[in-house]
């Protein structure tokens, strides 16, 4: 019997072995068109579009900065591509993730370490910077769930927190773009953090 294929091929053409990812095999290009066509909440968001995972990246970034306007630009990449494993695997609701357990976390991980190598940032994240990186998260998510996904703010609250301490960005208005659309702002944001 034939061993079951365990590698994906890209568009750029590289094949990324998904057991053991290598850094040579990974490609802005190709995580900015797979996060600009994964959907947010499992698509289940108002608009024309859904709000991708690209779109949900800059924000993040947006709010660490809004957050700590002296982040060191390595720790602004960090948080752009805090998700860049879904490129790959998806954007899974954390309660499905919680069923899935630690094998799905460390498939993650072992990515995640993969792209950190690839653009030159320690694969290590120092935890002040991971905490960070999770309220912006959760800022992000607060936005999205009250804007997009029909949660009303007491609902969202409770789940991810009320954004405080925000200035210009408290009062964002988020509106899903298209994919190529969403493409493209991820890719600017990275190139101007680069």
């Amino acid at each position: 019997m034939a061993e079951a294929r365990a590698w994906q091929r890209m568009l750029s053409g590289r094949r990324l072995d998904l057991l053991d990812p290598s850094p040579l095999d990974i490609e802005i290009e190709d995580i900015a068109h797979g996060l600009a066509r994964v959907a947010r909440w499992n698509g289940q968001t108002m608009g024309e579009h859904a709000f991708s995972v690209a779109e949900h990246s800059v924000l993040v970034e947006r709010l660490c900065v809004e957050i700590d306007p002296g982040l060191d630009r390595k720790w602004r990449l960090a948080s752009l591509l805090h998700d860049a494993s879904e490129y790959v695997i998806g954007d899974m609701i954390s309660p499905f993730k919680s069923a899935l357990g630690l094998d799905y976390h460390e498939f993650e991980d072992r990515l995640m370490v993969a792209v950190h190598m690839r653009f030159s940032l320690p694969v290590k994240v120092p935890v002040k910077i991971k905490k960070l990186i999770k309220r912006a998260d959760k800022y992000s998510a607060f936005y999205e769930a009250t804007q997009l996904a029909g949660f009303g703010h007491d609902e969202a609250a409770r789940l991810f927190g009320r954004p405080k301490g925000l200035g210009k960005i408290g009062h964002v208005k988020l509106q899903p773009l298209a994919p190529d659309a969403a493409c493209q702002q991820f890719l600017s944001r990275f190139r101007a953090l680069r």
